[in-house]
């Protein structure tokens, strides 16, 4: 069973940016990974807004039965997050590690449109070795 299920990327007004399914036990067609990353994205924001805590930059965890989803928002606003199994651990640092491949492969493209959706091989490329990877270095533990 794979530990990450599936990995999105949302621009900062919340379009859905990339999405990438990795064998999550129910497959989602287009219109509902559009649904869960408008839904995410406006609890993310809703978040911010109702902590009690100043300075509070939204859910990073959401812990469920069946899943846990982590988030990691950019300086600019651009969330990447998760979906995984439950007592998944290291995923945070896999969604910086992702943000890094997002800014050498990305946004350094010359032919890639700010907040657009995101069509670049060495970043599928990239970003599958290092989820490989991690999922090697997670079943291992």
């Amino acid at each position: 069973m794979a530990a990450i299920y599936s990995l999105y990327i949302i621009n900062k007004s919340g379009g859905l940016i990339y999405y990438k399914d990795y064998g999550s036990a129910g497959r989602m067609d287009t219109n509902d990974t559009l649904r869960v990353a408008s839904l995410w994205h406006s609890m993310h924001a809703i978040s911010q807004q109702l902590s009690p805590v100043s300075g509070c930059s939204g859910i990073e965890l959401l812990q469920a039965d069946t899943f846990d989803l982590h988030c990691f928002q950019s300086l600019t606003g651009t969330k990447f997050f998760a979906v995984c199994e439950p007592g998944t651990q290291q995923i945070e640092s896999l969604l910086k590690y992702v943000y890094e491949l997002y800014t050498d492969y990305v946004l350094k493209n010359p032919f890639y449109e700010i907040e657009m959706p995101i069509r670049c091989e060495l970043f599928d490329m990239n970003l599958t070795q290092s989820v490989q990877k991690d999922r090697v270095a997670l079943l291992g533990q």
